[in-house]
């Protein structure tokens, strides 16, 4: 991924007004960032616990999405699969992320989520730069890692297009 800076992330937003955009918090340390190993910029809203956001190159542009965490009570027992990286979470490490849909469809109340890590780190687990504890984590496969970056960010794509749409 390209480093954006905040004024990229804020103008690639499509599921939120730009009043919303422009208040949101954006990420202190974006210089900082491993540019290379993201396929996405994802990150939680300190001052909002229940929002996320992420910005992705989608096509020819990119694309930024508000998201909101659903509250998880879970224990340390339960056990989450991230629907993007297939990493998994013990306890409230995944949940449910909705995102309001771009333009018409999001005005009217449409929404769409999927099951993501709560830390919105997927590209740094895919690449094992982060690391979880839960049993399982992230399993041995017999994919190349290109080819789980390849299955990563076709994922995410999926989502980016159903909020798109």
């Amino acid at each position: 991924m390209q480093p954006l800076t905040d004024r990229d992330i804020r103008a690639s937003f499509v599921n939120c007004t730009q009043g919303e955009a422009k208040r949101l918090h954006t990420p202190r340390d974006l210089p900082q960032l491993p540019w290379a190993d993201l396929d996405f910029l994802g990150w939680r809203d300190p001052a909002a616990p229940d929002r996320g956001y992420l910005v992705t190159p989608h096509h020819d542009t990119t694309v930024g999405i508000a998201l909101r965490a659903t509250t998880n009570t879970r224990t340390f027992q339960h056990r989450g699969l991230c629907s993007i990286c297939l990493t998994t979470h013990p306890g409230s490490g995944v949940a449910l992320m909705t995102a309001r849909k771009a333009g018409r469809p999001g005005r009217e109340g449409n929404s769409v989520g999927i099951y993501m890590c709560t830390d919105l780190a997927c590209p740094l687990y895919v690449r094992r730069i982060k690391t979880t504890k839960a049993v399982g984590g992230r399993a041995t496969e017999s994919l190349t890692l290109d080819e789980q970056i390849t299955r990563t960010r076709d994922r995410l794509a999926a989502f980016v297009n159903k909020v798109l749409t």
